[in-house]
């Protein structure tokens, strides 16, 4: 099976220069009181909350954001780009304690929300609204089927047609 590799040489781009940017963005968003702006999908939650009205959580191992009236109302946000699909990392089938610690990043939320991207821009194309018991069935389901004890779980974006509310489409 060939493996296809994306392999840059730090020396054929404008390194110093992407560099530079990086820096300024991070300088940028410490000033901003947001500690590390390079943290996995926090530029994209960023834009999903702006786009929905929410506040963003920057705490780890917290819900994504919450409600800017009420911030007891927690959100947790899915992601992919067009064609992907929007996952939920290492999802614990066993044993029954780490299954329903996993359970609770669904469940510690009042929604969920998935936001799905054009691809190669950080532009969304539509975000669905999914009711907390229907995302806790269905990756239930996925976990149950599974024949691993660690799974990732995935939702596509035919998945969130048939089976969420669109609440936003760039039209």
């Amino acid at each position: 099976m060939k493996v296809n590799i994306n392999i840059i040489d730090p020396d054929s781009i404008d390194s110093d220069e992407l560099i530079r940017r990086a820096q300024n963005l991070h300088d940028l968003s410490v000033e901003s009181g947001i500690d590390n702006i390079f943290q996995p999908g926090l530029v994209k939650e960023i834009i999903i909350a702006k786009t929905l009205g929410h506040n963003v959580v920057t705490n780890k191992r917290m819900p994504d954001a919450c409600n800017k009236k009420d911030e007891t109302i927690f959100y947790e946000y899915l992601s992919c780009y067009e064609g992907g699909s929007g996952q939920l990392d290492r999802m614990f089938k066993h044993p029954p304690k780490k299954r329903e610690e996993s359970l609770r990043r669904i469940t510690r939320n009042d929604m969920i929300y998935y936001a799905i991207f054009f691809r190669k821009t950080l532009k969304i194309k539509s975000i669905f609204e999914i009711e907390v018991d229907d995302l806790l069935a269905e990756t239930e389901r996925q976990l149950d089927i599974s024949s691993n004890d660690i799974s990732h779980v995935g939702f596509s974006e035919k998945w969130a047609e048939e089976n969420c509310k669109k609440v936003y489409s760039h039209e």
